[in-house]
């Protein structure tokens, strides 16, 4: 079960050469993580082996990048995306998450590897805007109609541009 944890407005940032890695199953499970992982959690590795990743979820991310994020690596492909987590004691860090669907030799998928590292700053401040405006879209409705307008929105959006999500936050 998720601990329930008080956001507050404490940020952590993480070092150019530091690497989040973490390796779930199919069920988005923690099966490993590293200490750099723990060290910005702020959980120990007991406390995160077991439980779903989004232990770390932050209430401020639109839950419409997950559901991008999932829909895409349960397809068998990557993603790279933005995503702001949540510490145990309430403090966040933002990272550029890549994950990736470990894949065995029949072509089923095994589980996920994420490695995450620091966001470019200039194109984070726009992830930003663009979090806040799908996170007020979410809360106009209620949750399955608040994914599904924020959903709309982002697609609208993409399209509108012309890229995919990892194309569009590449070039911002």
């Amino acid at each position: 079960m998720k601990p329930k944890v008080q956001p507050t407005s404490v940020e952590q940032v993480m070092r150019e050469d530091d690497f989040i890695v973490s390796k779930t199953d199919t069920k988005g499970v923690i099966t490993y993580c590293n200490r750099i992982f723990m060290e910005f959690a702020k959980y120990d590795e007991h406390e995160l082996i077991g439980q779903q990743h989004n232990i770390v979820r932050h209430p401020d991310m639109p839950r419409c990048i997950f559901k991008l994020l999932w829909d895409t690596i349960k397809q068998k492909q990557e993603i790279n995306a933005y995503v702001k987590n949540l510490s145990s004691d309430g403090s966040y860090y933002w990272v550029h998450a890549n994950v990736t669907p470990v894949i065995d030799d029949k072509g089923e998928i095994q589980g996920y590897y994420s490695v995450r590292r620091k966001p470019n700053q200039v194109r984070l401040e726009k992830i930003k805007q663009l979090y806040k405006t799908l996170l007020e879209e979410e809360r106009k409705y209620g949750p399955k109609e608040g994914l599904q307008a924020s959903s709309a929105l982002l697609n609208n959006l993409l399209k509108n541009a012309g890229k995919s999500y990892e194309e569009f936050i590449f070039t911002l």
